[in-house]
C-alpha cells in the first residue's frame, strides 16, 4: 500500500484531539477523498503525511509511505520523502510561489538544489512539464512572474512543480477550490488525466461531497478530528449511512432541484469543545439522549463503514 495512516492521534494544547484514531489507505493508481467542514482536521492528515506537525503536538498512531514510517524517519529519510516521494498541491497557488521571482526559477530550484540536476536539464524538465499540464508557449512563461499569469495558469504550474520530482503520491489540498468553475472543471480533468498516465496515489481535501463522489475512488468523511464515514465514493453519494453525511449533501443545491436547501443546525465544534458521547449529536436531527454518552465506533456497512450507534447495517 503507498499510503497507509494507522490509528493516528494529534493533539496540540486543546481540550480534545485535533485528530483521534484515524485510519486510513490509499493504493498506487487510487483517488482518495478527505471530506468534511472547516476544522475537522483534513489538511492536518495531509500534513502529517510530510510530518508538518503543529509545534509542540503529541502525536501517535502511524503514517506510513510505501511501508516506511513518517513519524519515525530520520531527517535525512524526511528530506527524502519531500523531496522525491510526496509532493503537495495547495489551496491558493499564489502562496506557494515568490512574487519576485520568475516562473523559471519557481519550477528549476528544487530541481537543481534539491535533486540535484543539472541547470540545462532541470529548465528542460521544466518546459516539458509546462506542455504537459497544457500551459502554452512554455518558454515565455518561464520567463514571467506570478502576477501576469491567470489564477488557472498558476495552479498548473504549481501542479508541474509537484510533478517534478516524479512522486508515487500527491496531496491535493483544496487544491480547485479557490478557482471559478470553468478553470475548476479543466484542473481537474487534468489532475485525472495525470493521476492516470502515471499511476499516482491521491489524496485529495475539498468541502464539495458531490465533487468528492465524481472524482474519487473511495470517501472519508471527517467531523472533529474522526472519520465518521468510509464508503466507495458511489455509495457514499447514493446511499449515506451517517446523518452528518447525509446533512452535506441535503445542503448541497442542485439545478432544477426545487427543494429548500437544509443547513445543518449549529456549527462545527472548535478545539476547545468536547464530548462525553458522539460529537455530532448537538447538531443531529436524529439523536436521543443515549447519543449524549455512546462513544461512537465504526459499524460495518456496504463497502466500508459508518460511526453511528443509529446506522443501519
Amino acid at each position: 500500500m503507498l499510503l497507509t495512516v494507522e490509528g493516528l492521534t494529534i493533539e496540540a494544547g486543546g481540550r480534545r484531539p485535533i485528530l483521534r484514531e484515524v485510519s486510513l489507505t490509499v493504493g498506487k493508481g487510487e483517488i482518495v477523498g478527505l471530506v468534511g467542514e472547516s476544522g475537522s482536521g483534513k489538511s492536518t492528515i495531509a500534513r502529517s503525511v510530510l510530518r508538518l506537525l503543529p509545534e509542540g503536538a503529541r502525536v501517535s498512531g502511524r503514517v506510513a509511505v510505501s511501508g516506511h514510517d513518517v513519524l519515525t524517519m530520520s531527517p535525512a529519510a524526511l528530506r527524502d520523502l519531500r523531496a522525491a516521494q510526496v509532493s503537495m498541491i495547495y489551496q491558493d497557488p499564489r502562496s506557494s510561489l515568490n512574487p519576485v521571482r520568475r516562473i523559471g526559477d519557481f519550477l528549476t530550484e528544487r530541481m537543481v538544489h534539491t535533486l540535484g540536476r543539472p541547470k540545462a536539464e532541470a529548465r528542460a524538465r521544466a518546459l516539458e512539464l509546462l506542455a504537459a499540464v497544457g500551459i502554452d508557449d512554455p518558454e515565455l512563461r518561464l520567463r514571467q512572474y506570478p502576477h501576469e499569469l491567470s489564477g488557472g495558469m498558476l495552479q498548473r504550474v504549481v501542479i508541474a512543480a509537484a510533478l517534478a520530482a516524479d512522486p508515487a503520491l500527491l496531496l491535493a489540498d483544496e487544491a480547485t477550490s479557490a478557482l471559478d468553475v470553468t478553470t475548476q472543471a479543466e484542473t481537474l480533468a487534468l489532475l485525472r488525466r495525470v493521476q492516470a498516465e502515471r499511476e499516482l496515489g491521491m489524496l485529495f481535501i475539498t468541502h464539495d461531497l458531490q465533487l468528492a463522489a465524481a472524482f474519487c475512488d473511495r470517501v472519508h468523511v471527517l467531523y472533529a478530528g474522526t472519520v465518521v464515514e468510509s464508503r466507495p465514493a458511489k455509495e457514499l453519494f447514493d446511499d449515506p449511512r451517517h446523518p452528518y453525511t447525509a446533512g452535506l449533501l441535503a445542503c448541497t443545491p442542485e439545478l432544477g432541484d426545487p427543494r429548500p436547501i437544509q443547513p445543518i443546525p449549529g456549527r462545527p465544534p472548535s478545539l476547545d469543545d468536547t464530548f462525553a458521547g458522539c460529537p455530532f449529536a448537538p447538531r443531529c436531527p436524529a439523536a436521543d439522549e443515549a447519543c449524549d454518552t455512546w462513544q461512537p465506533s465504526p459499524v460495518t456497512v456496504p463497502g466500508g463503514s459508518a460511526a453511528c450507534r443509529l446506522v443501519e447495517v
